[in-house]
């Protein structure tokens, strides 16, 4: 994991860009769910719906800190990394709130998602810790 943080930190442009693929990614997964009847997933459309444009946000922000930023990366950085964290802590909530409703597919989608997240979220405040030493 050393390796990775130390490459990102002299690259930290291509982390953003990993992120914002990683929820452009979710998004799209998320706009899929919303195409199969609720029974076979378990999680309520309007839940779906609201990550599915949580996650496009956090995808349009880092995308447009891979374009646009210049200077001042780890700020940025750190706040990602934050709200992905954030964004975790809601899918858990969502996975409790909704245990009884959910399917072993959505559930297994779901704790997937979260621990991808997770890691990434490591990696980026990892990184942003390595550059602000």
């Amino acid at each position: 994991m050393n390796k990775i943080t130390t490459y990102l930190a002299g690259n930290l442009k291509n982390l953003f860009l990993i992120d914002s693929l990683g929820a452009l990614l979710t998004t799209v997964f998320l706009i899929v769910l919303l195409q199969i009847p609720e029974h076979y997933i378990g999680m309520p459309k309007n839940v779906l719906t609201y990550l599915s444009i949580l996650s496009m946000c956090f995808c349009i922000y880092s995308a447009s800190c891979y374009l646009f930023l210049k200077n001042n990366k780890t700020a940025f950085i750190k706040i990602i990394g934050v709200a992905n964290i954030l964004y975790n802590a809601l899918i858990i909530g969502l996975l409790i709130i909704n245990y009884n409703s959910l399917t072993i597919f959505g559930t297994t989608y779901f704790l997937i998602e979260a621990i991808i997240i997770c890691s990434i979220s490591y990696v980026e405040l990892s990184t942003a810790k390595k550059l602000s030493n």
